[in-house]
C-alpha cells in the first residue's frame, strides 16, 4: 500500500515512514518529556521562591496549568485531524515551547522579571508587580501550548509511520516508556539543579533539551508519511444532534425504507436501535429531505446515516462512565499538588550531604506506574486470565485503580495527621513517609489509565478514534480544574488550607477526598454494570461480558 503524502512534502514516488523514522520520533520525544517535567515538577516551589506567591496560591496556578496541558492536546487533536495534520502541528508546538522555556529562562536570569526577594529572617515579602506576572503567565501559556500540542498528537503521528498493528503497538510501548525515562530524568537531575545549583541553569538545560529536540525533528521531516487531514469526525456528531432537532416533530418510523443508510451500511440492523429515540429522527428522510436531495445528494445538516446515529449513541452511553473517571482523577490532581507543600515542611535530608527536592517525591509515583505497568502486562494480567479463563476488561482494570487511589488518600491522612504531631518537634517528620501513598498512586494509574485509553480507543467509534487517546488527557484536565474549585471552596468555608499548612488541616481534606472516592466508586460500579461493551470480544470470540466490575 502506498503511503499517503502530504503536497509538498517528500519525493514524488519515495516512501515514507517505517521504523527509520523511530529514532528520530523517540529523540524528539525524549528531549520534549525533559522540557515539560523539567520546569512543570518544580513549578510550585518556583513561584513560592522566586515569585514570592503563597503556598496555596502556587498550588492553584499549578493545577491551572496542569488542566490546560491536559485539555489543549483535545483541541490540538482536532486541529491536527480536521485542517493541517499531525507534522506541522508537532512543528509548531516545539517551536512554541521553546520559545516558552527561554522566556522563563529570561524571567530566572534577569533580576527585573522577579521580585525582590524577602528578607532573611522577615515575613515581609513583595509581591509580583502586574508586569512581573504577565511576563510570567506569558511564558507559562506559551510552554503550555507548546506542550500540549505535542502530547497527543507525537503518538498519533509515530504510530501513523507504520502499516502492522504489531508495529503500532511497538511505538506505543516505546513512547509511554520513553515519557517516563523523561519525567524521571527531569524529576531527579534537573529539579536537583534548579533547587541546589540555579533555577537559570535548571530551565536552561530545559531549553537545550527542547532545542535539539526541535531540531531532530525538523531533520527528519523527509522521511516521515504525512497523514493527510481528513475533516472532524466531531462535525459528524453535531450534524447529528442539529438534524434530530430540526426535525424533532417527526413521527419515528418502524420501517427500514424510511431511513437514510448512507454509501456504506456498516449498522448490523437495518433500522436504528431504541435507544435514545430522539436521535433517530436525524436519520429519518422526511419530505422536504427528499425535496431537497434531488437525486441522492442529501443535505448532511438535516439528514444522517444510521451509522452516523449510532455513532453518537456510543458517545452517550460513554459520557457516565467518563464522569466517573473525572471524579476518580480529582483527588489524584489535588493529592499532587499538596505533596509538594507537604515535602517543603518534613525533613528532607537523605543523610548528612544529600536533600531531596521538595518538586522531585512525585517521580515515585512515575516510578511506581512503570514497575506495575510491566508487572500487570507480564504476571499480573496473564494470571488473571488463566486462573479466571478469561481477561480482565477495561472497566474492571478502571475499577481497581479507583481502589487503590482510595487506599491512596486513606495512607495520605493517616501520614499528614502524624505530621502535624511532629509540628514544633526539634525533628520534623522525615520526607520518606510521603512515599507510600505516592506509591499507591502509581499503582492506581498502572491500572486505570492505560485502561482508560483502551476503553476509549475501543469503544468509540472508528471516525473518532484518531481523537479517543486524547480524552483521557481531556478528562485529566478537567479533573484539574475541579481540583482547583474545591480547594478554593474549601479555603472560602474552613480554616483547613491557610497559606502555612502546619496550622492547617490537610489530613481533614485527604478524608473528605476518601469521601468522595467511596461515593464514586459505588456510582462506577452501577455504570460499569449497566454498560454493555460494544467492540470488545474474549479470545475465543464468545457472548460479550457484560458485568464489568467485580468486588
Amino acid at each position: 500500500m502506498a503511503d499517503t503524502e502530504a503536497p509538498g512534502y517528500g519525493e514524488p514516488g519515495r516512501k515514507h515512514g517505517g521504523w527509520i523514522t523511530f529514532p528520530f520520533m523517540m529523540a524528539t520525544l525524549l528531549g520534549l518529556s525533559i522540557t515539560s517535567f523539567g520546569w512543570l515538577m518544580n513549578l510550585i516551589v518556583f513561584l513560592i521562591e522566586e515569585f514570592n506567591i503563597k503556598s496555596i496560591a502556587a498550588a492553584q496556578i499549578s493545577n491551572i496549568v496542569n488542566g490546560c496541558l491536559s485539555m489543549f492536546p483535545f483541541v490540538a487533536a482536532i486541529l491536527a485531524d480536521s485542517l493541517f495534520g499531525n507534522i506541522p502541528i508537532i512543528s509548531a508546538s516545539a517551536f512554541i515551547s521553546l520559545l516558552g522555556i527561554v522566556l522563563l529562562t529570561l524571567i530566572a536570569l534577569l533580576d527585573n522579571l522577579r521580585p525582590q526577594p524577602c528578607e532573611t529572617g522577615s515575613n515581609l515579602c513583595h509581591s509580583p508587580s502586574k508586569l512581573h506576572l504577565g511576563v510570567l503567565y506569558s511564558a507559562l501559556a506559551l510552554v503550555t501550548i507548546g506542550t500540549a500540542g505535542t502530547r497527543v498528537t507525537l503518538s498519533s503521528a509515530g504510530a501513523n509511520q507504520y502499516e502492522k498493528r504489531k508495529d503500532q503497538g511497538s511505538f506505543f510501548n516505546w513512547y509511554f516508556l520513553t515519557i517516563n525515562i523523561g519525567a524521571i530524568i527531569s524529576a531527579t537531575a534537573i529539579v536537583y539543579t534548579e533547587d541546589n545549583a540555579s533555577w537559570k541553569l535548571g530551565f536552561g538545560l530545559c531549553a537545550a533539551a527542547n532545542l535539539i529536540s526541535f531540531i531532530i525533528f525538523i531533520s527528519g521531516k523527509i522521511l516521515y508519511k504525512h497523514d493527510k487531514p481528513m475533516g472532524s469526525p466531531f462535525t459528524t456528531l453535531i450534524r447529528v444532534l442539529v438534524a434530530a432537532t430540526l426535525k424533532r416533530k417527526a413521527a419515528v418510523s418502524s420501517k427500514e425504507e424510511d431511513y437514510h443508510h448512507g454509501k456504506e451500511a456498516k449498522t448490523s440492523t437495518a433500522i436504528p436501535s431504541k435507544s435514545f429515540r430522539f436521535l433517530n429522527r436525524a436519520a429519518l428522510k422526511t419530505e422536504e429531505d427528499m425535496k431537497q436531495s434531488g437525486n441522492s445528494n442529501y443535505n448532511s445538516w438535516r439528514l444522517s446515516s444510521i451509522q452516523e446515529v449510532e455513532d453518537f449513541k456510543i458517545v452517550l452511553r460513554l459520557l457516565p462512565l467518563c464522569l466517573a473517571i473525572v471524579c476518580v482523577s480529582t483527588p489524584i490532581a489535588i493529592q499532587s499538588s499538596m505533596m509538594v507543600l507537604q515535602a517543603l515542611v518534613t525533613d528532607r535530608g537523605l543523610g548528612p550531604h544529600f536533600k531531596v527536592p521538595a518538586g522531585s517525591i512525585l517521580v515515585m509515583s512515575i516510578i511506581s506506574s512503570c514497575i506495575f505497568i510491566i508487572m500487570n502486562n507480564w504476571l499480573v494480567f496473564p494470571l488473571y486470565q488463566k486462573l479466571a479463563h478469561k481477561p480482565l476488561t477495561p472497566l474492571q482494570k478502571v475499577g481497581i485503580g479507583q481502589v487503590f487511589t482510595i487506599l491512596s488518600m486513606v495512607i495520605s491522612a493517616v501520614v499528614e495527621a502524624k505530621r502535624l504531631q511532629t509540628v514544633g518537634n526539634e525533628h520534623p517528620m522525615s520526607v520518606l513517609w510521603l512515599f507510600p501513598p505516592l506509591i499507591l498512586v502509581g499503582i492506581a494509574e498502572a491500572f486505570h489509565l492505560p485502561a482508560n485509553v483502551e476503553l476509549f480507543y475501543g469503544e468509540f467509534p472508528e471516525s473518532l478514534r484518531n481523537t479517543a487517546a486524547s480524552l483521557t488527557s481531556l478528562v485529566m484536565g478537567i479533573s484539574y480544574y475541579l481540583g482547583t474549585a474545591l480547594i478554593n471552596l474549601i479555603q472560602r468555608t474552613t480554616a483547613w488550607l491557610p497559606n502555612d499548612i502546619n496550622h492547617g488541616r490537610v489530613d481533614i481534606v485527604y478524608w473528605v477526598l476518601v469521601i468522595g472516592g467511596v461515593l464514586n466508586f459505588g456510582y462506577f460500579l452501577v455504570c460499569s454494570w449497566v454498560y454493555t461493551y460494544k467492540n470488545l470480544k474474549d479470545d475465543n470470540d464468545q457472548k460479550k461480558d457484560t458485568t464489568d466490575v467485580t468486588t
